[in-house]
């Protein structure tokens, strides 16, 4: 059990985390040809022939190098140690060994983190316009929990708003990087964050300092208003990661997971020592491995 000083680290942590979930050359890798927006497929005329399949969008499966977007979970935060970032175990660029990025299972030879903990998806075009500095080959993006973990279920971020802000951010990322690709991750399942990190004693008493209050709490209360509060905190957070996918398929050279991190079923091994909601090393490698397998799949016409 933590001691009572470390307990009161975690508080510190609790504030100034939220609750979301480098260094290097200054220039990114090769591109192809400048990017289009475009649609997956296409419908045949009134009367005419089908028209050829869709070609095969542009992706790069070796970028050489990787700028990461994003919130606490990209920081590493609570990962290693409680009030602190831990940028080494970063799923997108971390360097250690015992995680195994994404920048490092592509074989990327530069990268960089400018994510922020306690980042909302507001924070996003500040974060691309700081990435797009370094030219990155590929620029990867986590982010949404923080606006889901919100003081009430009416002030978590709307879903017009989460669209303007994310749309922006990739509009901005594709006009002024035509070559550089963007890898999406959905965002983590925090209804199963929940239902793992409650069975913690110590979990619970550190929930009970606003560590992502719409969803953790009264975090053992079944009743029927803590279970119509947590139902619409999922809601909110698959709404956001349809909006991530939907406006990831209209840029050429954006890649989503398909929801593949939100269905990731985190258990205790996964989660920090800390906190029992961010994602520990060997949670970070869990969401390594979830998009570098992502990223790491051949151009299709429908990628």
């Amino acid at each position: 059990m933590l001691s009572r000083h470390a307990l009161a680290l975690t508080v510190t942590a609790v504030l100034l985390g939220g609750c979301g979930f480098g260094g290097g050359a200054p220039h990114g890798g090769r591109g192809t040809p400048p990017a289009h927006s475009s649609q997956s497929g296409s419908a045949a005329p009134s009367g005419g022939t089908p028209r050829e399949a869709a070609p095969a969008r542009p992706w790069n499966t070796h970028p050489s190098s990787v700028a990461a977007l994003g919130d606490s979970i990209t920081r590493g935060f609570d990962a290693c140690k409680p009030v602190s970032d831990c940028p080494d175990v970063s799923w997108a660029t971390g360097g250690r060994q015992q995680v195994d990025s994404v920048s490092t299972r592509l074989g990327a030879a530069s990268s960089w983190n400018v994510a922020r903990s306690g980042a909302h998806v507001a924070d996003l075009p500040d974060q691309a316009r700081a990435a797009a500095a370094h030219h990155p080959a590929m620029v990867t993006v986590l982010i949404g929990a923080n606006d889901a973990c919100a003081a009430d279920t009416g002030t978590m971020t709307s879903v017009a708003d989460f669209r303007a802000s994310f749309d922006s951010t990739l509009s901005y990322l594709h006009r002024t990087l035509p070559t550089t690709q963007v890898l999406v991750a959905s965002i983590p399942d925090l209804q199963r964050l929940w239902s793992v990190g409650k069975a913690n004693p110590l979990g619970r008493e550190v929930w009970k300092l606003g560590l992502c209050p719409t969803m953790l709490d009264d975090p053992t209360s079944d009743s029927p208003a803590a279970t119509q509060r947590r139902t619409a905190v999922r809601d909110r957070v698959q709404a956001y990661n349809t909006v991530l996918g939907q406006v990831c398929a209209t840029y050429q050279r954006c890649r989503y997971d398909g929801g593949a991190v939100f269905a990731y079923r985190f258990d205790t091994s996964d989660l920090s020592d800390w906190d029992w909601f961010h994602p520990n090393p060997q949670g970070e490698s869990q969401l390594a491995r979830i998009m570098a397998a992502v990223a790491g799949r051949p151009a299709t016409a429908t990628s």
